[in-house]
């Protein structure tokens, strides 16, 4: 299906992007046709990769629909009242129950009796991929109980492209090896509680600004060559895929011009033909933009409804436009998804605790289980990064009077389901009250916020130590007598508009202020987002810092433990902090609507795969905390670096297409181990990391990770097993992914910057 000619198209298109307009300002979109090469048809599902029996089922069951049933099938209805996001209307005589999709990646989103747990970015912060997948299954187990069919998430895009990126947060890493493997992680942990994934949003959704049409505008256009699409945006989604995900969203902006729920490239051509992709392709809401164009496409459901589609699919089919074994693979993979996730036997009536408003007399459903509360608070605290401990600052030791300072400290002042996605946000922070999860349909419903202040207090009168707090002066008075103050700052995001900065003046004149009069100023930051800390960092009385990102509900139980030393520290940076806004170039801010594209938006993604630290690593910049980067209670050393490199290595993976692509590029052909030691006097996580320089690419990239526990002066050997997929890069001229001949570097250390074993493996 993916031809020479449909390369040369591309190609062609691609390049034309980047040649100067010099007539006036282009108003129609015919200008750009080509950019994004035609892939037609649409493959049916096969059912390969362990959906054989799920396809024979939905087969069976569409085989008895009528032609309006199945009509009905592809787009969401109104006619359904409940506090699902989006609803598929049941067929009753089929004893089909209809499905109900819903928020958020990070809980269930505005209903009650559920648990807010941390966001995406904090999970990246942990590297922890058991917990992921912990995380995972007790969510899952909450929106199988309100009756949730298909989860609205996990977010693998954007991928954290652009450093002010309104929805960076809802992501789990800038780099697509960390974002994969957890979100694959995440896939698995729902899949063994029957909850269908929609992982989002695909594909090249990287800024909020003109994300969709307004006006006369149109979408932003992410112009993204086919070596960079593969090797970079299109990675965490094939390791989803591999992983079973049953859903995938489209995103609202364009793709090489045209718009991502209508482009046949990446739907038809990337996602169904190379990943081999058995589930359904579903709308971001309001992202269906054609009837025909979108079906021919590859799109299998509009949400939350379509004036495309209904009457009009129907006529389209009647009079040839669409053949009707496209619309019966459309049902189909839908069905299928719902057979594979196993919902048809036993599952909870679609929305069946979720209610139309809160205000209202429902029924009450509680989806909070025991089973919540190690993924909770073990969550929370493993994505906290330590980056700055001088003056033995942390842990506290039964300090005599803590001073607690800042307007993220406290509990807001009101929590329901309607303030979700408007927070009292000014500039870049939420003014008086504690950032656990930020703005937009990614933020959730919490049963309750632990505050950094209310668990302080608790600490405090266990401990009897004093307090002394002001949440709201940005020039506190500081008791002389104090042992340490905490400043409690935020940085937040929303879906919707892009950050206006990295920093907030307001949040570093506090900072300062606090420490001019107290010599042991400890500054935590809930940041939905890379937060610069140029401002104070290199103040000699500021003696640690923190990224404390979006823990959830268990916000403050997880600070303390980590202040107290109840728990090493133990997350590592999923992206990098510059020193300066300069130092992202190009990737600090969205693109804007300019020239003669001031109708159509364009965002050049002229960088390709050198964008977060593989940027930084190919400019020689110098970050001010690198990617992989964080700090804990003891130290480790590395040794014994040890590379078995046996099996043989053809250029081309050669095995059939499977989930995710070729079944071969899972093989693993390398294998690199190395021994940790614990040097220090404490008890800790450490996140080992392992880059390969691949010849002829960045630097380095990560290509294995792992988190292990070591006791003081105990060593541990780590092993990873680098893939095929790991070692290859993509052959824009072949279409394949392809083993470079030559030396591999390979690095392992405890960051992509302090990488003390090296060696080689030549292929």
């Amino acid at each position: 299906m993916i031809t020479a000619r449909y390369f040369v198209a591309a190609l062609l298109g691609f390049v034309s992007l980047f040649i100067s307009v010099t007539a006036q300002e282009i108003t129609s979109d015919t200008y750009f046709y080509g950019q994004s090469p035609p892939v037609y048809p649409s493959p049916e599902g096969s059912g390969s990769g362990g959906w054989n029996a799920a396809y024979a089922k939905a087969k069976a069951l569409v085989a008895k629909m009528t032609l309006e049933e199945k009509s009905n099938m592809t787009y969401g209805t109104s006619s359904v009242k409940n506090g699902c996001s989006g609803n598929i209307p049941p067929i009753a005589r089929l004893h089909f129950p209809g499905l109900c999709l819903s928020d958020a990646g990070n809980g269930v989103r505005g209903t009650d009796f559920v648990n807010s747990y941390p966001s995406g970015i904090h999970v990246g912060a942990s590297w922890n991929k058991a917990l992921a997948r912990q995380r995972a299954n007790a969510m899952a187990a909450e929106f199988r109980t309100k009756g949730v069919n298909v989860a609205l998430g996990p977010v693998v895009g954007p991928l954290g492209r652009i450093a002010e990126a309104g929805r960076n947060w809802e992501g789990i890493s800038n780099d697509p090896y960390l974002c994969g493997s957890l979100g694959a992680e995440t896939v698995q942990g729902f899949r063994e509680k029957g909850v269908i994934n929609s992982v989002k949003h695909y594909i090249g959704n990287e800024q909020e600004t003109n994300r969709n049409p307004s006006g006369n505008v149109a979408s932003v256009s992410s112009n993204i060559d086919d070596k960079t699409i593969h090797e970079l945006y299109l990675w965490p989604f094939a390791e989803l895929v591999h992983a079973g995900a049953g859903s995938i969203m489209c995103s609202y902006n364009r793709v090489n011009n045209s718009y991502a729920c209508s482009n046949s490239k990446t739907m038809n051509g990337l996602l169904k033909t190379e990943l081999g992709y058995q589930g359904f392709v579903v709308s971001d809401w309001g992202a269906q933009h054609s009837g025909v164009a979108s079906t021919l496409a590859g799109l299998d459901m509009a949400m939350p409804s379509s004036s495309f589609w209904g009457a009009n699919m129907i006529e389209a089919i009647n009079n040839g436009s669409v053949p009707e074994s496209r619309l019966d693979d459309m049902v189909t993979r839908i069905i299928a998804s719902w057979y594979y996730a196993g919902q048809d036997f036993g599952y909870p009536a679609p929305g069946i605790g979720m209610p139309t408003s809160l205000t209202q007399p429902h029924t009450v459903v509680n989806a909070k289980t025991s089973s919540a509360a190690q993924p909770l608070l073990s969550g929370a605290i493993e994505g906290h990064v330590l980056v700055k401990n001088t003056k033995n600052a942390l842990p506290l030791h039964h300090p005599q009077l803590l001073s607690v300072f800042g307007y993220d400290a406290d509990v807001p002042y009101a929590w329901d389901a309607g303030q979700f996605g408007s927070f009292a946000a000014i500039n870049n922070q939420i003014q008086n009250e504690t950032q656990v999860v930020a703005g937009g349909s990614g933020a959730n419903n919490p049963a309750y916020i632990s505050s950094p202040f209310v668990a302080l207090t608790a600490r405090a009168y266990q401990d009897g130590t004093s307090l002394s707090w002001n949440f709201y002066s940005m020039n506190p008075s500081v008791n002389p007598a104090s042992d340490a103050c905490l400043v409690f700052i935020n940085s937040y995001a929303t879906e919707g508009r892009d950050r206006s900065g990295l920093h907030d003046p307001a949040s570093d004149t506090l900072v300062n202020n606090v420490a001019a009069s107290c010599s042991n100023t400890i500054v935590v930051i809930h940041n939905a987002g890379i937060r610069l800390v140029d401002q104070f960092v290199d103040n000699p009385n500021v003696t640690a810092i923190i990224f404390a990102h979006l823990p959830g509900q268990d916000s403050g139980y997880a600070i303390t433990s980590i202040l107290y030393g109840d728990t090493s520290p133990s997350g590592k940076l999923p992206y990098t902090v510059a020193k300066n806004e300069s130092d992202y170039g190009n990737l600090l801010s969205p693109a804007l609507p300019a020239g003669d594209f001031v109708l159509f938006p364009q965002s050049d993604f002229s960088e390709g795969v050198y964008t977060d630290y593989r940027a930084f690593d190919a400019n020689n910049i110098e970050p001010r905390y690198e990617f992989g980067f964080g700090l804990t209670y003891t130290t480790f050393s590395y040794s014994h670096l040890q590379i078995s490199n046996s099996a043989s290595k053809q250029q081309y993976p050669s095995g059939p297409i499977g989930l995710g692509g070729p079944t071969d590029l899972w093989n693993v052909l390398v294998t690199v181990s190395a021994q940790i030691t614990n040097t220090g006097r404490v008890s800790a996580a450490e996140i080992a990391q392992l880059y390969v320089g691949i010849p002829g690419g960045p630097v380095k990239q990560l290509r294995g990770y792992d988190k292990i526990q070591i006791q003081p002066g105990r060593t541990e050997t780590i092993t990873f097993q680098l893939l095929r997929r790991d070692l290859s890069v993509w052959d824009v001229v072949a279409q394949k992914w392809a083993l470079q001949s030559g030396q591999y570097k390979i690095y392992v250390g405890s960051s992509s910057r302090i990488l003390p074993l090296t060696g080689t493996l030549t292929i």
